[in-house]
């Protein structure tokens, strides 16, 4: 049975991660899985410091170096044992009966991208242990992961709230057209009121589309509100999120070519920047 993948790590964030999973947990019936990943913290080599203190001074200095980063190796492990071991209780507590920790040393993508197989949603706080509360500094791991992984990623703000509402932008694509159809057939989002919102774009078939996209909605039992925008895509995404008290986004991973997200960023990233609430990234 596949499995929620939750990431947790020592920033504030991972209460939000804990709480989201649990509530994930509960609607989908799936198993959970709190991960920790132990990254390998650079360390300043014989050449950085050769320029400035003598040969036998850097050797003993280089020693306690090393010795410095072992302490941090085993104190790291030790904390994310302990992370991993409050989590899991905190979600047992709560009525999640199949849960599992996983530490291991490594990038975290490659740790993610090697356990993707058996994920159902993963969940990431949207910033990490450098952030604090800010949540307008998108975490270093979250574009690479949204660029790499098919599953679904779900992005947590620092303090979670239980969804009574979702949004779906909707632009016609297939990457929106995939949001739809897990909505759908996943029931992560059943029962809560659904907004389906699209900002015109120069898509012919795109209000043909929307309106066949509300309709499916509510043949599936959603309570929908749709709304046809125009203008500025970002702009007005965000400000429907935030005049409606939109609980959760959800948008399709990017549009466009590659080579364009490189140079002008998407809507996606900009969503992620800007927005306090909870996202859902579907590829």
């Amino acid at each position: 049975m596949q499995k929620i993948i939750a990431c947790i790590d020592e920033s504030t964030w991972s209460t939000s991660v804990q709480d989201s999973a649990i509530w994930a947990t509960g609607r989908l019936q799936s198993p959970l899985m709190f991960l920790h990943s132990i990254e390998k913290q650079p360390q300043p080599s014989s050449t950085d410091l050769s320029g400035t203190i003598g040969l036998g001074a850097r050797t003993k200095l280089m020693t306690e170096i090393a010795s410095l980063d072992q302490l941090r190796a085993k104190v790291s492990l030790e904390l994310g044992k302990e992370l991993l071991e409050a989590a899991a209780l905190k979600a047992q507590e709560a009525g999640c009966t199949q849960v599992e920790t996983v530490q291991r040393h490594g990038e975290f993508i490659d740790t993610l991208l090697s356990l993707e197989s058996a994920a159902r949603l993963v969940i990431i706080g949207h910033s990490g242990t450098q952030a604090g509360k800010n949540f307008h500094v998108l975490g270093t791991h979250v574009e690479n992961l949204l660029r790499q992984v098919s599953t679904p990623v779900l992005i947590t703000p620092h303090d979670f709230i239980v969804p009574k509402n979702f949004m779906l932008a909707f632009d016609g694509r297939e990457t929106t057209e995939l949001a739809l159809q897990r909505i759908l057939s996943s029931g992560l989002l059943h029962g809560l009121d659904c907004h389906l919102v699209t900002v015109k774009n120069n898509q012919d078939d795109l209000q043909e589309k929307f309106t066949h996209a509300e309709q499916r909605l509510i043949d599936s039992g959603f309570s929908v509100t749709a709304s046809f925008l125009e203008g500025n895509i970002f702009k007005e995404l965000l400000a429907y999120q935030q005049n409606n008290a939109i609980d959760l986004l959800v948008m399709g991973a990017f549009a466009g070519n590659r080579l364009r997200q490189f140079f002008l960023g998407s809507n996606t990233l900009k969503m992620l920047e800007k927005s306090d609430s909870s996202i859902l990234v579907i590829k």
